[in-house]
């Protein structure tokens, strides 16, 4: 079953619900929705508004069964099935993305790898043969329609649009470029820099009028 019409915003909140879920499921069998905003620190009426977007879940004065609403959050997110995904750049960060063992609890699986240098084209990384960027044509008869782009920022708009070409229609990006995808692709950017940027705000000493 696929929702549409639900809020980019709750849809990054869910996975947050679910890991909450598979954690408070080791010591107990039910949470309310107190509970739950305290871990992932978002307002009460907030979960109950997004989840409200695909049925009814929960009990008056009991809460919510964890493992049945955590298999149901699993099911939403679509990740009960292996997804089968393509790396497009082996330097540091693709070789790290490439030995993150997070992505396979949650059902993906880089089965592919790709670079435009020739002295890892041919090489094996973690068990996945790191193939030339130009074989990316052939992701579409491998099953493929995810991908990561660990590329250059210069070289990310082009890997995106070779990406659309061979079929992928979910794009995990890792580059501080915005790129520009049909509609019908689903781009998820991640700049850790600037996440990293944001923390001096928060030392005691920066802070206005202080030095």
């Amino acid at each position: 079953m696929r929702y549409h019409k639900i809020p980019d915003e709750t849809i990054q909140r869910l996975p947050l619900y679910w890991r909450a879920l598979r954690l408070l499921s080791e010591n107990r069998s039910h949470v309310n929705s107190k509970v739950l905003a305290e871990i992932v620190q978002v307002n009460p009426w907030q979960i109950r508004k997004d989840l409200s977007y695909f049925g009814g879940f929960g009990t008056p004065g009991v809460g919510y069964d964890i493992k049945k609403l955590s298999c149901q959050l699993r099911d939403i997110l679509n990740l009960k099935n292996t997804h089968k995904t393509a790396l497009v750049g082996v330097g540091d960060l693709g070789s790290a993305l490439l030995g993150y063992s997070g992505f396979s609890q949650l059902g993906f699986e880089i089965v592919s790898a790709f670079d435009v240098s020739t002295k890892k084209v041919g090489k094996i990384k973690n068990n996945v043969n790191v193939e030339d960027i130009s074989k990316l044509k052939t992701l579409k008869r491998k099953g493929i329609r995810l991908a990561i782009i660990a590329v250059p920022v210069k070289a990310a708009q082009e890997t995106a649009d070779k990406l659309v070409r061979a079929g992928v229609v979910g794009i995990l990006n890792f580059t501080p470029s915005y790129l520009v995808v049909p509609k019908t692709v689903k781009v998820i950017s991640i700049d850790i820099a600037m996440d990293i940027a944001r923390l001096p705000y928060y030392l005691p000493t920066n802070r206005a009028g202080k030095t």
